[in-house]
């Protein structure tokens, strides 16, 4: 039974005569996650350690991309002079860069290796931690902290090549758990970044940011380090260069990454937005960054960890199913937020808040499930009406990468569009309110395209 084999291989003997090496490093050439022999033999152990370094790695990298979550909370007004729009900027940028980097990012797990890349995208991150502690004081320019809070984007990246990379590791009928698990503990940087700011905020006060930045410097090294002694690279996750162009003429390309707004662009989000948002909605009980602090990680924590569940409930359900009437219970959440908006209820407001938190997560885990699952239906469909199988299976796979790129990248945007809505809604009516509304339309036209493209009975896809 065949095993994964790196190159160069001094002990097994070639079999025809050996090219010449293109490749140095840990890579593995025969890799079959499909055939069930070779996966519970091999394929297992080795997935799972790339999978455990990939999450590290990932956790690490939105934890850094959501830096700004917590900073801006000890960035008092009076001190630095900064108002609640401009605030909302600093959030902003380094969501749009992070999601302007994700294409790249994809990009480079097709060019350089999983591994390889890994080890490059966490050694990113030492740029933005050290860039911020040195210019993190009172008197600096607005201009320079958006400059750094903009470098802070570069930690969004480390998502989809992440994504990307475990996509090509584990057979069809494990991708949404192990895609879910994978995001989860990247997603689960927001919270515990914002408690370690609640933890520096508690015991050494607001005066001493850059200590939530010092914490951070050993995990990056550590990331880096792990992904260069313990991960591998795949030859077969090396997409062919018109990959990406091939998925951006595919529909269900800019279906899912519609979808994927709603899901995780609303996650990623909320998830920089909540602390300001209390703060500005419900000041008399937010006067300190303390106060704040002690609720913004609650629904960034519950969302990551539900969403492996939500790949889960897609592998066994369908994740159109559980996308569809997982936007119906978003629509929901959001009138119960602006139902408590309207009444005034702090109680009311951050359970709908938190239940938002914990649906999205739901809805990243069973959205991106549907990806492969999607080139999965078409490959069938293809040696159906006599194609090549081995074709089908290659051209599924190279499809899901380039799409996990793209919707991730897109989905990220919808970050964006979260703080943006929300600065207009803060600076023309003083609340919230008007974001709410949009966001509610907002989900019940992704239940209406779910169930339009893949559930009603006609759909040419079966279920996926």
């Amino acid at each position: 039974m065949a095993a994964p084999t790196r190159t160069p291989s001094p002990s097994a003997p070639p079999t025809t005569a050996p090219a010449p090496p293109r490749h140095s490093g840990r890579w593995i050439e025969d890799w079959r996650p499909e055939d069930p022999e070779f996966w519970e033999a091999t394929g297992k152990r080795v997935a799972r350690r790339n999978l455990f370094f990939s999450i590290f790695s990932e956790h690490i990298g939105f934890s850094i991309w959501s830096l700004w979550s917590v900073l801006v909370l000890f960035l008092p007004e009076p001190v630095f002079g900064i108002d609640p729009a401009g605030k909302f900027l600093l959030t902003t940028l380094p969501t749009a860069l992070g999601a302007f980097v994700r294409l790249p990012y994809t990009f480079a797990v097709a060019r350089f290796g999983g591994r390889n890349w890994t080890i490059v995208s966490a050694a990113l991150l030492l740029v933005p931690t050290v860039a911020t502690a040195i210019v993190l004081e009172p008197g600096v320019s607005y201009p320079t902290l958006l400059v750094v809070s903009c470098l802070a984007g570069v930690g969004g990246g480390n998502f989809a090549s992440s994504m990307a990379n475990i996509n090509a590791f584990y057979p069809d009928r494990l991708k949404g758990w192990a895609l879910g698990l994978n995001a989860g503990g990247g997603n689960l940087g927001v919270p515990v970044v914002q408690l370690v700011a609640l933890l520096v905020l508690a015991t050494a006060g607001a005066e001493h940011p850059r200590l939530i930045l010092l914490v951070y410097i050993p995990f990056i090294v550590a990331a880096a380090v792990g992904a260069a002694l313990l991960m591998d690279n795949l030859t077969t996750a090396r997409n062919q260069p018109r990959a990406m162009r091939e998925a951006t003429r595919e529909r269900h390309t800019w279906i899912m990454s519609f979808l994927y707004i709603g899901t995780f662009g609303s996650f990623i989000g909320f998830g920089f937005a909540f602390g300001q948002v209390l703060q500005n909605q419900f000041a008399a009980s937010f006067a300190t960054p303390l106060a704040a602090a002690s609720l913004t990680w609650l629904g960034p924590l519950l969302g990551s960890l539900i969403r492996p569940l939500g790949g889960s409930l897609a592998d066994r359900f369908g994740g159109a199913r559980i996308t569809c009437w997982n936007f119906v219970a978003m629509a929901v959440g959001a009138s119960v937020v602006w139902t408590a908006s309207q009444v005034g209820s702090l109680p009311l407001f951050v359970v709908g808040f938190v239940a938002l938190f914990v649906l999205s997560g739901l809805g990243n885990g069973s959205t991106y499930k549907m990806i492969p699952a999607i080139f999965r239906s078409q490959a069938l469909q293809s040696v159906a009406e006599g194609g090549d199988a081995d074709a089908a299976d290659r051209r599924a796979l190279r499809m899901s990468g380039a799409l996990i790129g793209i919707a991730g990248a897109i989905g990220a945007f919808g970050g964006v569009l979260v703080n943006l809505a929300f600065r207009q809604s803060f600076l023309t009516t003083g609340t919230g309110d008007s974001a709410y509304l949009v966001f509610i339309a907002f989900y019940v036209v992704c239940v209406a395209v779910t169930w339009v493209v893949y559930l009603r009975p006609q759909a040419p896809l079966g279920r996926v």
